[in-house]
């Protein structure tokens, strides 16, 4: 064999090396996302969900910083986090079967997720409550619990960011969900409870828009699903990148149909 030969199969060896280990990672997230997506279900319904005031989050942060920020729904910045290596995953796996719609939905969702993150309150509240509790005149306290019902108003559950962040993420998953349909890297069973799961998601935010308690249903209609999607599409991804051989992954694909 030429050197040339030579360093090109050391070079398609490697390169496979790397998405296998892409995929992998994608796997990891998405059981890490499940743990997230498990801790704020348990979290509203033990403790409940966000403050409505700037008061409100003011005495829960200095009260008692773990139990606000488990409010605040902290474990979404680790959750939507996640998204970025899940999707890169999912890129990794699909990119030979449809490279436009994969490379499409991966675009969307990085797109998405940033801007939720540029809307996500958690830190501002945070700095504001600490300025809060050491304020000594009323004109100071007023001052700052006028910038903290600003920031609520313009977290992730009401700004255009956030909903636009929100519309292009869910987009995404659609978009992955339909490509995983049509390959046979992914089972049916996972496309078909992806698409059910985010298109609702993604009719919660628009219909939310104009219905808020239509939305609100939705939202809650979507949710338990998440479980279930993110187990599938994660383990998925491990057998992946786990994968020796092309034969192996279109072996695992046509079994787990």
């Amino acid at each position: 064999m030429s050197q040339s030969k030579l360093n090109h199969s050391t070079d398609t060896k490697i390169e496979d090396s790397s998405w296998k280990n892409a995929c992998i990672i994608g796997g990891v997230a998405a059981l890490i996302s499940v743990v997230c997506s498990l801790i704020t279900m348990i979290v509203i319904i033990t403790i409940g969900g966000e403050p409505s005031t700037a008061n409100e989050y003011f005495t829960l942060l200095n009260n008692n910083r773990i139990v606000g920020l488990l409010r605040m729904d902290f474990a979404s910045v680790i959750n939507l986090s996640s998204y970025y290596l899940m999707f890169f995953g999912f890129y990794a796996a699909l990119r030979r079967e449809n490279g436009a719609y994969t490379a499409l939905a991966t675009a969307l969702a990085f797109v998405g997720i940033t801007l939720w993150f540029a809307s996500h309150s958690a830190f501002s509240m945070i700095s504001l409550s600490d300025q809060y509790a050491v304020a000594t005149t009323d004109a100071h306290k007023s001052q700052l619990l006028a910038a903290g019902n600003a920031i609520i108003s313009s977290d992730m559950w009401h700004s255009t960011g956030a909903r636009l962040g929100g519309i292009f993420l869910e987009s995404a998953a659609v978009l992955i969900s339909f490509v995983m349909l049509r390959s046979k890297i992914f089972g049916k069973v996972t496309a078909y409870v992806g698409i059910l799961t985010h298109g609702l998601d993604l009719a919660h935010i628009i219909i939310g828009i104009f219905l808020p308690s239509a939305g609100v249903i939705l939202m809650a209609i979507a949710g338990p699903f998440y479980i279930v999607w993110l187990p599938l599409v994660g383990r998925r991804l491990i057998q992946l990148g786990q994968g020796t051989s092309k034969e192996d992954v279109n072996r695992i694909g046509g079994i787990s149909r």
